[in-house]
């Protein structure tokens, strides 16, 4: 099973990713500002949804690889490594985006749910956010693998949906917030990227 200390780092991570406003949260507040607070947490709900597939299929992929060879899921996480280390350079070079630039009509929760889902499966970077990062905390010799990345996937999704309720029930204070301080924006861009590349450097320099 996974180490105390890992889970432990892993949560932590994944609270910092959840609670600092990103995509998800700016969707789901927009959604929330423009359609009602029910729209905002319909939005969080079918984002989780997706998320929730994303994580089954890098888990059957994961696991069916493990099983096959060592070598190649070594291979795996030392491309998701970079890929990481990818995307912090990226987030640390990003612009930061103003919340009343996005331009969404309201709908109902329902419709509301179906988007969010549909949108976060068709989003490719989705899935291999999924596939690089739950590997970076799997330990093959503990055994159950394919548990283990169940529980790391559930628990980024079960955190992304309650931060994404949160947001979503406060999403007219916070909506005026983030649309006089697009800075947070900008500032979350640079603690995400920070995060990303010490991951992809903690990966690429640990021993073998």
């Amino acid at each position: 099973m996974i180490e105390p200390t890992i889970l432990l780092t892993y949560v932590i991570i994944v609270l910092g990713f959840v609670f600092i406003p990103g995509p998800a949260t700016l969707l789901t507040v927009t959604r929330a500002t423009t359609s009602g607070a029910k729209a905002g947490i319909a939005t969080g709900a079918g984002i989780a949804v997706g998320d929730v597939i994303h994580t089954l299929l890098a888990v059957l992929g994961l696991s069916a690889i493990i099983a096959t060879s060592a070598v190649l899921f070594n291979v795996i996480k030392y491309l998701g490594a970079a890929y990481l280390i990818y995307l912090g350079v990226k987030a640390l070079m990003a612009r930061s985006n103003n919340l009343s630039d996005i331009k969404i009509p309201v709908v109902t929760p329902g419709t509301a749910f179906r988007q969010a889902v549909y949108a976060e499966l068709l989003n490719p970077k989705t899935a291999l956010f999924f596939l690089s990062f739950l590997p970076q905390f799997v330990q093959p010799e503990n055994g159950m693998v394919f548990l283990q990345l169940i529980i790391l996937g559930l628990i980024f999704v079960a955190f992304g949906l309650i931060s994404t309720v949160v947001f979503a029930v406060s999403a007219g204070v916070l909506g005026d917030y983030l649309k006089k301080n697009p800075a947070v924006v900008k500032w979350q861009n640079k603690v995400v990227g920070l995060i990303f590349v010490s991951m992809g450097v903690r990966l690429a320099l640990q021993e073998k």
